[in-house]
């Protein structure tokens, strides 16, 4: 080792175990969502589109900050939805320089659908688990989920 550099921390066993198993999860339910997708010939982009839609009607920049998409990126996928007739945009009443992004009845319609099935896939992945391993798969999902927030705020 040099003069003057740290020596690399050892991982801890525990804390390596648990980033594999959250990867795993990440994995197992990124193929149920895609199978339920696809199911619909949708993509996991357009399909998280929808879930952003279902309750708001977000702008453009919003849609691309959530799904964490460069604009043009954002602007192709919307013009897809929108050809599909699942989204329509208006101006925003308070700055017209704004786009808003809502969703259709009918993409209303599929979300439910997509929901109901999504729930069903994704509840088949745990049918096995014990009430107590499911609470403590909540807490432990909350808690991953405020680290996301706390870093991604960070980060943003």
């Amino acid at each position: 080792m040099n003069a003057g550099t740290s020596p690399t921390p050892v991982p801890d066993p525990l804390a390596m175990t648990a980033v594999d198993a959250l990867a795993q999860v990440s994995f197992a339910v990124q193929a149920r969502l895609t199978r339920v997708a696809a199911a619909h010939d949708l993509s996991m982009t357009q399909l998280r589109l929808l879930g952003i839609l279902r309750d708001r009607t977000p702008s453009m920049a919003a849609i691309a900050d959530v799904l964490e998409l460069d604009r043009s990126s954002v602007s192709g996928l919307i013009d897809r939805a929108e050809r599909r007739g699942l989204v329509a945009r208006r101006p925003s009443p308070t700055d017209a320089r704004i786009t808003l992004v809502e969703a259709t009845p009918f993409a209303l319609e599929l979300g439910a659908r997509l929901e109901a099935e999504a729930a069903d896939s994704l509840g088949e992945l745990a049918a096995s688990s014990s009430a107590d391993d499911l609470a403590a798969f909540v807490r432990l999902a909350a808690a991953v989920e405020r680290g996301a927030v706390r870093v991604l705020g960070a980060a943003g």
